[in-house]
């Protein structure tokens, strides 16, 4: 029987006829002959299910999984948008029936809690039942769970087993029971579990998509399809959106939009800005570019019932001076320069020098999307030893020959060509980062030379004479102008 084929999904009609999912196949088709069955794809359904679940965020931002069939929302602050608690969970059940989705709700003071009646499917008045409308009362979740079986705690087989043997079959029983006795045979968890169940703790939610900063959205009762209307919207809520940004004192580094069609597909747009704005014809504009520059145009379907622009990240904002030689004007033009560009070619291909606080000069620069930038960058360790312009990257290994093993080169042979040394200044001694460099990265010893011709090297030698390495090596690292 192990090894027997069994359902793992059952729909309506299945379920009157008696089947549920963990049946045999064969013990099926023994009650309905002619029973369609395709292969489980959890793949498949897993994907279905993230797009429900994108669909539900017009309802709420904090939308989190919950196992592989069950979504839970914190609408906390949100339900008086929707005409009160009933009222919400009556639109959003009815819109998950509209797309052919049969679901069960309930709406409690803790996850917890909302979790256990709704897999009990208790969502109606009544003993052992959420209130009326689906809605627990507040402070009312115990109550509420008391019938409920207690493998509902979420518990493993073998406690809930236990449990039972003890005579303990419901929530309730074990409410009744010393939590010190319980705690000892099977652990703190089920404690914690059973307070957070009966609305006593309360835990938050992970939501599947980080919080957003600030979010302005507009619905609409009849949908929208006409490119004009999408752009007259995303214009109106950008106007929104810098009224609650310079409230804040904030400018917005990434904004998301979001459009919700009618049928309950999502599709979300990105913009990303090189420094923190507010600006919104220059927001707007980038939104234009943005669509226009899309090589999947955004299908609207039967049309898009929401539309909302939400800020992912954003950085304070203070106004700036404008200087009397205008190099603010010009930075400002610069940055809005590279957003289009960004926004045409991509973010990973419009890319800046971002400076680190290390002395590793392997490491002191970095190539990265001008939106990762941060609002301010470090500042390079202040030592005042030049660097040269021209850096290798590794660096390139040279054969010289010096006085003595730990002293400066008298010559070096680099692409075959013998240079002579006419001076040279060092060293500059520079450990590896032990907290990121892997063991064995010898210590270096950098010296700036200059060659009988005015050439200027940076060459340093690898290992510690005597210490790291008896015969150490050198290599050219960079070329001074």
């Amino acid at each position: 029987m192990k090894g027997a084929l069994r359902l793992a999904a059952v729909d309506r009609a299945a379920r009157r006829h008696g089947l549920v999912p963990g049946l045999t196949l064969a013990d099926a088709r023994a009650r309905i002959p002619d029973l369609a069955v395709v292969e489980h794809d959890p793949a498949a359904d897993a994907a279905f299910f993230e797009k429900v679940a994108d669909d539900c965020d017009r309802w709420t931002p904090l939308v989190a999984l919950d196992a592989a069939d069950g979504l839970m929302l914190d609408i906390t602050g949100c339900a008086h948008l929707f005409g009160g608690e009933a009222a919400m969970r009556a639109r959003l059940l009815a819109h998950l029936q509209r797309h052919g989705l049969g679901a069960v709700g309930v709406i409690a003071g803790t996850p917890d809690a909302a979790r256990a009646l709704a897999r009990a499917g208790k969502a109606s008045a009544g003993e052992g039942g959420a209130g009326e409308g689906g809605v627990v009362a507040p402070g009312g979740e115990a109550r509420a769970v008391a019938g409920l079986p207690i493998a509902l705690l979420g518990i493993s087989e073998e406690a809930a087993t236990g449990l039972s043997r003890a005579g303990l079959r419901t929530i309730g029983d074990l409410a009744t029971r010393p939590g010190t006795p319980l705690a000892a045979r099977f652990g703190e968890d089920l404690l914690a579990r059973l307070r957070r169940v009966r609305g006593e703790e309360d835990i938050r939610l992970v939501p599947r998509r980080p919080l957003p900063a600030a979010i302005a959205e507009r619905r609409f009762a009849e949908p929208i399809a006409r490119a004009q209307d999408i752009e007259a919207t995303l214009a109106l809520l950008v106007d929104d959106l810098a009224l609650m940004l310079e409230a804040r004192g904030e400018g917005g580094r990434a904004f998301e939009a979001s459009f919700f069609r009618a049928d309950g597909a999502v599709r979300r747009l990105k913009v990303e800005t090189a420094r923190p704005s507010r600006d919104h014809a220059a927001l707007a504009r980038l939104w234009r570019e943005k669509i226009d520059a899309l090589a999947d145009p955004i299908d609207p379907g039967f049309g898009f019932d929401l539309v909302r622009l939400a800020v992912l990240r954003a950085e304070p904002l203070t106004p700036a001076q404008v200087s009397l030689d205008g190099r603010a004007i010009e930075e400002e033009e610069v940055a809005a320069l590279i957003d289009r560009l960004a926004v045409r070619l991509g973010r990973e291909r419009v890319l800046r020098f971002l400076l680190r606080d290390t002395h590793d000069p392997s490491r002191a620069s970095a190539l990265v999307p001008t939106a990762d930038l941060p609002a301010s960058p470090p500042a390079p360790p202040a030592d005042g030893l030049p660097r040269p312009l021209t850096m290798f990257e590794p660096p390139q290994p040279v054969e010289a020959l010096a006085e003595v093993p730990d002293g400066p080169p008298l010559r070096f042979r680099w692409r075959r060509v013998v240079h002579e040394v006419a001076r040279a200044e060092g060293p500059e001694r520079i450990a590896p980062e032990w907290w990121r460099q892997p063991e064995g990265v010898p210590t270096r010893d950098y010296y700036r030379v200059e060659n009988r011709e005015g050439r200027r090297f940076w060459l340093f030698r690898a290992g510690l004479y005597g210490r790291e390495s008896g015969e150490p090596r050198w290599f050219l690292h960079g070329l001074f102008p």
